[in-house]
This record gives structure tokens, sequence and C-alpha cells, in this order.
């Protein structure tokens, strides 16, 4: 790892002098939004060509919901799903970093060998006690995610006494203990919108993103038409797109440097503009 600008590892190298965006690609029958629609090869490789065409850096594979509620499906699944679609995604953009979202070392470790370039955890480790020293021996990019509870659980009574400093101390204890481990992975901090946090909890961690910067690690932001969007504005998830924008427009002015998102050309516009906004000094 160079510094939060230029991140490297193995023979990956990901600029974020300017920010990028991960396309989100799931392959699960149940996910909130867009479940079901890329269970067939040929129909998820065309979408991740078609994000990566509207400017996506990076491609997010997720083979389990985890939406709130969702019921978790067995490691064996989880990897029936993963195991044709990485090897086509590498082969047929070679360029691209290819994510895998999961939460299991186990998967984790096969998706690496099968030519993923970087794993996003909803749980930073704390749903597997392999997950951290396989990160740290693997020398992949990592998204270390904060999460309340587990998806089953998590929004049925979020506490904090203060969100943002809790969700903070969780990101330095857990890269204290990837340091322990010898890492030398890129580290991406995710605060985990809407995963085990109210609705007013996900407004002070977007009000507070600039606070995660301070470790020095690239942060990530996951609103893509989420239920803090849908909650204000009293929408469903398929009417959500404009509320996308506006709030990765605040996460991009609040120091976000990859926006995870659905809509891969409305991300990638918003930067845009942000980045015209801020050399408009001229």
């Amino acid at each position: 790892m160079t510094s939060k600008r230029v991140i490297q590892w193995q023979f990956r190298t990901l600029d974020l002098s300017t920010p990028v965006v991960m396309g989100i690609l799931n392959i699960t029958p149940d996910s909130f939004y867009d479940g079901g629609k890329y269970l067939k090869t040929q129909s998820a490789v065309d979408k991740a060509g078609e994000m990566i065409r509207q400017g996506a850096a990076i491609i997010d594979v997720g083979a389990v919901s985890t939406r709130p509620f969702s019921n978790p499906i067995n490691a064996d699944n989880e990897w029936d799903r993963l195991e044709w679609l990485i090897p086509e995604l590498r082969k047929t953009y070679p360029e691209t970093i290819i994510s895998v979202d999961t939460y299991r070392a186990t998967i984790a470790e096969k998706a690496v060998s099968a030519g993923a370039d970087m794993i996003n955890d909803i749980s930073g480790g704390e749903m597997d006690d392999n997950m951290l020293p396989l990160i740290a021996r693997l020398n992949v990019a990592y998204v270390l995610m904060h999460m309340q509870g587990t998806p089953q659980n998590m929004q049925l009574n979020p506490q904090y006494e203060d969100v943002v400093t809790e969700v903070f101390d969780f990101f330095q204890r857990k890269l204290n203990q990837l340091k322990a481990l010898g890492n030398q992975s890129p580290i991406i901090l995710d605060p985990g919108f809407g995963f085990g946090k109210t609705l007013k909890h996900n407004y002070m961690l977007l009000n507070s993103l600039k606070k995660f910067t301070t470790p020095g690690c690239p942060v990530l932001a996951g609103i893509s038409r989420k239920s803090m969007i849908n909650k204000v504005l009293n929408i469903s998830p398929d009417l959500a797109l404009n509320g996308s924008t506006v709030l990765n427009t605040i996460c991009l002015l609040n120091g976000a440097d990859i926006l995870r998102v659905h809509d891969v050309a409305e991300a990638r516009q918003a930067i845009e503009l942000v980045n015209y906004t801020r050399s408009a000094g001229f």
C-alpha cells in the first residue's frame, strides 16, 4: 500500500485521486432491489460489462443477500453461485478490479484463487475469525465494513451511545488487529449505512463521514437505493435513483473515495460534477 490516493496490491493499482465507482452485481434471488435479475452466467457478465462501460472501476459480486431479515445460505451454495462467474469476469474484463462481497473466509480464499482482487466483508471480520488473518496472508484489498449484529437481527433495535465514535473505534480496533497480523493489504473503510443503524444513525454517519478519513484509509459509501432514502421520501427502492444521487453527492463532498452503487452512470456524473465544482476557482 502506498497512499490513500493511489493504492496498490499484487498486480493492481487503484487511483483514488478522483473518486471511483463500485458497481453492484447481485447474483441472488432475494436482494432488496435487483434480486433475481442476474442469476444466469451471460446476463451477469453482460451486466458487468454495461457497468464497466458506464465507468465502474470495480465490480462487486454478491452471492448472499444481506438485506435486513434475510435468510443466509450455506457456504456450499454461496460458492456454487460464484464459482462459474468469477473466472468468466476475470477472462472477459481482465483490467477491471473484481470484488467479492462475502463474510466467509473460505469463500474469500476460493474467490481470490479464482481471480478476485478484493474482498468486501460486511462484518469487518466479526462473523468469521479467520477472515482478518486470511486478508493479511493473501495481500488483497479489503473493504472493512461496520455492522451491529447480523443481517437477521441488525435492524431489530440498533443501539448506540454515540454512533460516530463507536464506528470509528471499531475501525481503529480492526486496523490494529490487521497491523498486528502483519497486513500489508490496502484497507478501505465502510461505515455500513443501513447495517444495524436507525434512520437517525445513518444520517449522523453521513454528516460525519469526514471523520472516517482520518486513519488514512480510503472510505467507501454504500447508500444506493437504501431505506435511509426511501423512509424519508416515502418511496420504494425502484423510485430511489434521484435520492441516491443526492446522497452520493453529499458523500463525495464529505470525503468518500468509492461509491458502491446500482446505477453507475449517474454516480459517475455526480463525481464529474463534484470534481468540476471543486476546480471552479480557475
